[in-house]
């Protein structure tokens, strides 16, 4: 225990469970639409499904100690423009490291697709104070036309995390 609150039980197997380790998933109250072409995006993130701690505020994730954390990132897009766009790339980004995936959009799609789903995770460290956030990008001469694509579920679009040591 801590101040009265069980930091830590440990069952009979072993297991552990810290019900005030650090943790977050955040998915779109709405969708986000037209986003600007050839710029980083941050994700608007509108709902919180947990927020263990309340670190998460906003779009933005703020580490409440130093440690490890695992972050990931899925977000569904829809209207990608396939025939003028060179590449998509989505990305998590903190306080000291860039961390992103990037898609040529002409050589993996056929033709545009009503929606298609980037993934990404990695361990990050992460001092007191930093922050950690997700963004999506596209590049090429095609329109602003590409949307998040929210249907209030959270499958779709999420950004979480949790402190792991």
């Amino acid at each position: 225990e801590t101040a009265g609150n069980t930091a830590m039980t440990v069952d009979e197997s072993g297991a552990t469970a810290r019900p005030l380790q650090p943790a977050f998933l955040a998915v779109p109250a709405a969708a986000q639409d037209n986003m600007a072409s050839s710029a980083y995006v941050t994700t608007v993130l509108g709902t919180e499904v947990f927020d263990t701690g309340g670190d998460f505020t906003g779009n933005t994730f703020t580490a409440p100690v130093a440690g490890k954390y695992f972050l990931c990132a899925n977000l569904t897009v829809a209207a990608i423009d396939h025939d003028a766009t060179f590449y998509t790339q989505v990305a998590i980004q903190t306080s000291n490291k860039y961390n992103s995936e990037n898609w040529s959009v002409q050589n993996f799609l056929d033709a545009e697709p009503d929606s298609f789903t980037y993934q990404l995770s990695g361990t990050f460290q992460l001092d007191a104070s930093d922050t950690a956030y997700m963004t999506y990008r596209t590049t090429g001469p095609g329109a602003a036309q590409e949307d998040v694509y929210d249907s209030g579920n959270v499958e779709f679009t999420n950004f979480g995390g949790i402190l792991m040591v």
